[in-house]
């Protein structure tokens, strides 16, 4: 049983912004019924390139309402350049959380921003480009090399996770691998490439805070858990495990196989990961 926040819930039971808009600026639309999800967005931009207005219609699950209302919501007041920054993750952490298997709702949403941002401009959609790579679902490989190098996606699951690409017959899932292993390999050359600047220990305690707060605590709130930073010192950084995680016997491979795992990934390759006293 996926476990949904109250606040994904009740953008489910109680979605805003539902409909159409006369006359819309820009309308983005991604999915299909085939695939078993669609949506539609339709935003107003003012002539002070402001997003007054946002409304949506989508057939989909109750995280795909609840993702296209919070969506709606985010952007209203926003310029659309602002808008344009806009995550799927951003979008989930909005929700308190979505479950794993129903991150693709998040992206659905940023991918239907996008479209509608691009039907304003009069330009093509980024959605639109590549080549397809699963057949089912008609996700192409520029859509899964994004969310593998926006989310730090390393397995078919987590890529099927958020784009449903891998989730019909499966004969795309070695094209998959090949992709995640690409953007893995570019990015590790272009560590590799940049200048190593030595972070002080207050840089590191801040790209640490961000880092927890942007892709860990999001996760682990996801099964009642949470995390504090208390300390770092060096590459030696000391946290606390709360809620639900303090009391886990999985406790330890949470830190090790997960927290520290990213850490490394996010912040400093030699970050050793230590927890407080209970």
């Amino acid at each position: 049983m996926w476990d949904y926040s109250e606040k994904l819930k009740e953008h489910f039971f109680h979605p805003r912004n539902v409909g159409e808009i006369a006359n819309p600026s820009g309308v983005g639309e991604v999915g299909s019924l085939a695939c078993g999800d669609a949506l539609t967005l339709y935003i107003k931009v003012n002539d002070k390139g402001v997003i007054e207005e946002a409304r949506f219609k989508t057939f989909g699950c109750g995280s795909a309402i609840a993702s296209a209302s919070a969506l709606t919501e985010i952007i209203k007041g926003k310029t659309v350049e602002e808008a344009e920054k806009l995550t799927n993750q951003d979008i989930a952490d909005y929700l308190g959380g979505i479950p794993p298997e129903k991150m693709h709702c998040s992206v659905m949403g940023r991918e239907a921003l996008e479209s509608a941002l691009a039907n304003f401009r009069g330009v093509k959609a980024p959605v639109q480009e590549g080549t397809i790579v699963c057949k089912c679902f008609g996700v192409t490989d520029v859509e899964i090399r994004r969310v593998v190098r926006e989310n730090h996606l390393t397995s078919v699951e987590e890529v099927t996770n958020y784009t449903k690409a891998g989730g019909g017959c499966g004969q795309c899932k070695p094209a998959i691998e090949k992709l995640i292993a690409g953007v893995i390999a570019e990015e590790a050359d272009a560590r590799k490439a940049a200048p190593q600047k030595r972070l002080t220990n207050i840089q590191k305690m801040k790209l640490v805070e961000e880092a927890l707060e942007r892709e860990i605590r999001p996760a682990l709130l996801m099964d009642g858990g949470g995390i504090e930073l208390v300390d770092v010192e060096g590459n030696r950084v000391t946290v606390a495990l709360r809620g639900t995680c303090a009391h886990c016997p999985g406790s330890d491979a949470t830190l090790g196989n997960y927290v520290e795992k990213k850490l490394r990934e996010l912040v400093d390759p030699d970050i050793v990961l230590v927890e407080a006293p209970k």
